[in-house]
């Protein structure tokens, strides 16, 4: 029996609480469904209430199809541009579930541009939507992850790979930032069992942002659930196993046994090629003064 079958439909999640921002549609709301069936209740937190034509989904139709499923949902707009609205969005999960034990920053704005051809308004959603935000939701949370005895944040960045940058340089700023941030509070809260990563795919992965900005195709795209099978081990390890790490998807799960990932093509007769080497390097502890 392969690791994923034996590993379904236990409630390891059972009685937490997972707030996911970005969550109306494509990777969120996949995390949402894939935490949900292990018992969590889940938190849906995104701008969207009503569908779009290229905006499919909103934070009441996944609050619905968790609930559908038989599992606990909170719908929660938010604009996490806004610090106010990042503090009333972990407020409201505190007031209607009484605690948090992860929380994870998915939402995220992209611009793959050459420097020269990024607006100043580009950059600056970037970095208010990816780390700012990724930021102040940690900030917010953190008081109530320690409260419930510990837990987990991840943020949906990459590990930190000089090579390759142009053509993405503001993106990939905020996005280390978000990385940087996993890497430095998990640093600061390791003493309090509140565990910090970084989660990214190793190959392209269907998503609106892939569908609307037209970057590459089925032949080169994952589904999102393997990035939501990739935060399930995350959040169901002890929070010092892991925490600090900036984490692949597929290395994660091969490292826990899982060896068939053909059920994550979009394109079932092609694999998706790697967009990462095998080997990330780790950011370890900074030394100690002896």
């Amino acid at each position: 029996m392969s690791a994923e079958n034996a590993n379904r439909g236990q409630g390891r999640l059972a009685g937490k609480v997972a707030l996911i921002t970005g969550a109306s549609r494509g990777i969120g709301r996949v995390m949402a469904l894939t935490l949900a069936r292990e018992g969590a209740k889940i938190v849906v937190a995104a701008k969207s209430e009503v569908e779009r034509p290229n905006l499919p989904g909103s934070i009441h139709t996944v609050a619905a199809e968790v609930e559908a499923a038989g599992g606990d949902a909170l719908a929660v707009k938010v604009d996490v541009r806004d610090p106010d609205q990042i503090k009333a969005m972990v407020a409201k999960t505190i007031e209607r579930f009484g605690r948090l034990d992860v929380l994870i920053n998915n939402a995220g704005a992209l611009w793959w541009m050459d420097v020269a051809d990024t607006p100043v308004g580009r950059f600056d959603l970037m970095h208010q939507v990816n780390v700012r935000a990724s930021f102040l939701a940690s900030q917010a949370a953190l008081p109530h992850l320690e409260a419930a005895g510990g837990g987990h944040i991840i943020v949906c960045s990459p590990p930190i790979e000089l090579a390759g940058m142009g053509g993405k340089v503001g993106y990939l700023i905020s996005k280390y930032g978000m990385t940087m941030l996993a890497h430095g509070l998990a640093e600061e809260v390791r003493s309090k069992n509140i565990a910090i990563n970084a989660l990214w795919p190793v190959t392209l992965i269907e998503s609106q942002a892939t569908i609307n900005f037209r970057i590459g195709g089925p032949k080169q795209w994952r589904k999102a659930e393997i990035l939501a099978d990739a935060a399930l081990e995350i959040v169901t390890t002890p929070p010092k196993e892991l925490s600090g790490e900036a984490l692949l998807d597929e290395d994660l799960l091969r490292s826990r046994g899982w060896d068939d990932f053909t059920r994550y093509r979009c394109d079932p007769d092609h694999e998706p090629p790697r967009i990462y080497a095998t080997a990330v390097p780790k950011v370890g502890r900074a030394p100690t003064s002896a």
